[in-house]
């Protein structure tokens, strides 16, 4: 009797173990299509941004993440991976719904605010961190003090988005509104979002805002002293001189 009951519940596991495995391999087939040569360059350059943001100290472990935009096919980082083991087979790519269509691995909790920046702007790219002058900054004012004209090249003074839990609609909503004619802001209590054509120029626009916010922090700290800070006007008239900044051509 014992026997015939252990073999029964081999049976039983071996068909869970199948199923299982049916399961999973109707999974991939799901999300799955061939990963187009174009995408495959734009994953690689993907994992290389996430992968600097680690090592300039923008983000410790897997936090922060970071996206690029191929056609109506949204790249973006799984959650919870390490860059440093991502492989060109860990392409993670949703549409603009949020569908996932390449990849098995889940994507990064803050999908909502990539799809968000991707919906209302022209954004190429989109890069999240938790950087730590700019987490600071984010919990004491309601925007970033105009300190350097760099400020321009963001589109004016840096707002802070109030806080919402990481993930949610709240979150992205929220932060809509801080980024309206900026292409940067501070998301209160949680860190710094950036977008731009191109990954490289995304990132170059999260750095500078980092910063910014060590700048500001930095000459705030002087007992007595209180910075000295440009007009939305200095600020504008950089901006549009920055517009033509670098080679041509």
């Amino acid at each position: 009797m014992a026997d015939e009951r252990r073999d029964e519940r081999d049976v039983r596991d071996v068909r869970d173990a199948r199923e299982g495995a049916q399961e999973v391999e109707d999974l991939g087939e799901s999300w799955g299509r061939g990963v187009r040569p174009e995408e495959a360059d734009a994953w690689e350059a993907l994992v290389a941004t996430a992968r600097r943001t680690v090592s300039d100290g923008l983000v410790v472990g897997t936090s922060g993440n970071v996206s690029v935009r191929v056609g109506d096919t949204v790249l973006v980082t799984p959650s919870g991976v390490p860059y440093d083991r991502l492989t060109p087979e860990d392409v993670t790519g949703v549409d603009l719904d949020g569908r996932q269509v390449l990849g098995a691995l889940v994507p990064t909790s803050e999908l909502p605010m990539h799809l968000a920046v991707y919906r209302a702007t022209d954004a190429g790219a989109v890069v999240h961190t938790h950087a730590v002058h700019a987490t600071a900054v984010s919990t004491l004012v309601p925007e970033l003090p105009l300190i350097h004209y760099m400020a321009g090249a963001l589109g004016g003074a840096v707002r802070v988005a109030p806080y919402a839990t990481y993930g949610t609609r709240e979150l992205a909503e929220n932060m809509l509104q801080a980024l309206t004619d900026r292409t940067a802001c501070l998301l209160q209590n949680h860190g710094t979002i950036a977008y731009g054509p191109t990954l490289a120029q995304a990132y170059d626009r999260t750095a500078q805002l980092e910063w910014m916010c060590r700048l500001w922090l930095t000459a705030s700290s002087v007992p007595g002293l209180a910075p000295t800070l440009l007009s939305e006007g200095q600020v504008g008239e950089a901006g549009e001189r920055l517009r033509g900044y670098g080679q041509r051509g």
